[in-house]
């Protein structure tokens, strides 16, 4: 054991003592590849575990995106009972795990490493990345509403902290350490490495940018996107939505009334889910039947609305697309952003496990394909043939506006989708939506600070 402590403390010295450039190319590699490990074990462990559940045990299979192979998935539920059984039970036994072994697993992690960043880089626990892994494929697994990326966060953040904690970095390195866990995290398992990297600088601030990560996440988020898409592909996450876009300018006016609308769905989801989190947090009942009862509600929401279950990924898919988007009901186009909002809120807000990120994006998706729809089905003059442009920029400005990180969801949005032709109209949206939700004190990310030197305070109104 002194052996070990001795080598680890002479690697340490090594690294502390190392210039700018050796530093971070050992470290960001070193995050990068476990980054980009983690993330692969875990689609994997939530891939096989909703095959199980939600596949062979309730018959039901979730529609994928097109970088997870396109699948279309059950068009009804052969054992519709088993549903709801399935979303509590999965519910039940991943909070079971969390409240037993890491409680500070429990929701969607991402708040919990940003606050690691801000309060003590070495605090966040080698325990933790494990039970956030299988907790939070068990609840994705059996359809709860929640993202992949918050437990790929805390696996990379979590190792972030692990070397601030053994190579007894300094403070400022450890922060940085854990901001670009963060952003590498989220880029692996999205396909999204540069908008990764500029998330690492972005994320643990409301208002401000923290420009000593973001060189560093280059390095970590390139390298974990290396890795992941060696073993799982490097197809983006919704294949190329619109690759034959070209800017005009007659479609300015629905950017803008797109920004508006984002805007305020995504000021609508953060409200209801910490809504839900402190309503949770007053009702009787223990850290482990509040998730399963949740659980239970997503099951039977679900039987009337089944694009709720799991992440989303393949019906924001369906939705990219004209002749897929029309095959589904226009009510259930209009009603599934905010029937995610819910679900989401079900899922994780009271206390199950997963990330809230990817939602955001679906919501976002369906915010767009909704505005499309009814614009189409009204004959309003000057909207796309197809609903592409509407779904990829309103996934933009929905969550890049309320997670206070517009630049760098624009980026990973562009990335995921291939689109990287919106971007001109899409900073018209994202723009907009982000203006307006900055004039309140709205944030999906609790833990964020104001900016680099004061705690948070609301803007001037």
């Amino acid at each position: 054991m002194s052996q070990a402590r001795e080598s680890t403390g002479g690697v340490g010295a090594f690294i502390r003592n190392s210039g700018y450039l050796r530093k971070w190319l050992i470290l960001g590699v070193a995050i990068g590849v476990i980054a980009g490990l983690g993330a692969v074990v875990f689609y994997l462990a939530m891939e096989y575990t909703g095959r199980f559940l939600l596949g062979y045990l309730g018959g039901y299979d979730v529609p994928t995106a097109a970088g997870d192979g396109g699948d279309a998935g059950s068009t009804g539920f052969p054992r519709w009972w088993a549903i709801p059984l399935i979303t509590m039970g999965g519910a039940l036994v991943s909070a079971w795990i969390v409240a037993k072994l890491a409680p500070e697993a429990e929701g969607h992690g991402t708040d919990s490493a940003i606050e690691a960043v801000h309060s003590d880089p070495r605090a966040i626990r080698a325990r933790v990345v494990l039970v956030k892994m299988v907790s939070s494929a068990l609840t994705i697994g059996s359809g709860g509403s929640a993202g992949r990326e918050g437990p790929t966060a805390q696996i990379s953040a979590g190792f972030g902290s692990l070397l601030a904690r053994r190579l007894d970095l300094a403070d400022a390195d450890g922060r940085v350490a854990v901001s670009i866990g963060i952003g590498s995290g989220i880029g692996a398992i999205f396909g999204a490495p540069l908008g990764g990297a500029v998330l690492a600088a972005s994320i643990v601030y409301r208002f401000d940018f923290d420009y000593r990560a973001l060189i560093p996440g280059f390095i970590t988020s390139g390298t974990a996107y290396a890795v992941y898409g060696s073993i799982l592909g490097f197809d983006p996450l919704f294949g190329f939505v619109v690759p034959d876009y070209r800017f005009d300018p007659v479609d300015l006016p629905w950017f803008a009334v797109i920004g508006i609308v984002a805007a305020a769905v995504g000021y609508l989801y953060a409200r209801t889910f910490y809504a839900t989190v402190a309503l949770t947090r007053r009702l009787p009942g223990n850290k482990v039947v509040k998730p399963a009862v949740g659980g239970l509600l997503v099951g039977l929401m679900a039987l009337a609305i089944p694009q709720i279950l799991s992440s989303g990924y393949g019906w924001a898919q369906a939705a990219s697309a004209r002749e897929t988007l029309l095959l589904i009901p226009v009510w259930i186009v209009i009603v599934l952003p905010f029937a995610k909002i819910v679900a989401t809120s079900l899922t994780v807000g009271t206390g199950g496990s997963g990330g809230i990120f990817g939602p955001g994006v679906v919501i976002g998706a369906f915010v767009g394909a909704a505005i499309w729809r009814l614009a189409d089905l009204s004959g309003l003059p000057g909207i796309p043939d197809g609903p592409g442009v509407f779904v990829v920029v309103a996934m933009m400005a929905c969550f890049g506006s309320v997670a206070h990180a517009p630049l760098a969801v624009m980026i990973m949005v562009a990335e995921m989708t291939g689109s990287f032709s919106v971007l001109p109209g899409a900073m018209i949206t994202v723009g907009i939506a982000y203006m307006l939700i900055s004039r309140t004190d709205v944030s999906i990310y609790e833990a964020q600070r104001y900016d680099r030197s004061t705690e948070f305070v609301p803007p001037d109104r």
